[in-house]
């Protein structure tokens, strides 16, 4: 098996974290470079309409992109530990704390870099107004995270899941653009990042 990546990029990092955790270290990985548009090429889109990174690449040829399709890919071939959840109830919060990951922070980080920095107007229309507004709805959502983690020692209770290792992901990312919870602001925010940076899975 092949992982198409560009290792900086969140999605990708937040497949290796996952995999790091699960123990999985028989995969090579291909890297990609998005910033000279080796992502865009024909043969890549063969890969994924999208032209997007990580994809996975199956000994048979089958191609899986999105970051949770292959972390789910994986969750069903190395059950243990499971990082989705262990019943119904916890699987359902796990699902919910991961949508949350990208709709309220990757969205808005992704929005915030992609629109605020320029990064892409090579290959994409910018609009500065909305990249600023997409940071200050990170903010908001950092006020969230905090009051939720003052109560909790993960995003679900006392389970490390899955959701909590995209949620770092992409609020590592967010250094990127400025958007990066402080300790002052936000103390329990950050009790949670330090314990999740401090795991081995983190520098994979």
């Amino acid at each position: 098996m092949k992982i198409y990546e560009f290792a900086s990029a969140p999605n990708c990092r937040r497949v290796r974290m996952y995999l790091a955790e699960k123990g999985i270290d028989n995969i090579e990985f291909v890297q990609v470079d998005i910033t000279k548009g080796e992502n865009l090429t024909e043969d890549y889109r063969r890969r994924d309409i999208n032209g997007k990174v990580p994809v996975l690449e199956l000994d048979d040829g089958t191609c899986i992109a999105e970051s949770v399709a292959i972390q789910r890919y994986f969750e069903e071939l190395y059950p243990e530990p499971p990082l989705f959840g262990r019943d119904p109830k916890e699987k359902a919060l796990v699902e919910m704390w991961h949508r949350r990951a990208d709709l309220n922070m990757m969205m808005n980080i992704g929005g915030c870099f992609q629109h605020g920095t320029g990064f892409f107007k090579d290959r994409m229309k910018v609009f500065p107004d909305f990249g600023e507004e997409c940071g200050k709805k990170a903010l908001q959502f950092f006020d969230l995270l905090d009051h939720h983690l003052a109560d909790n020692q993960y995003l679900v209770g006392d389970y490390l899941s899955v959701a909590d290792l995209s949620m770092l992901c992409i609020l590592d990312f967010g250094k990127v653009v400025q958007l990066r919870p402080t300790p002052e602001k936000y103390p329990h925010l950050a009790r949670w990042h330090g314990q999740l940076s401090a795991r081995p899975s983190a520098k994979a």
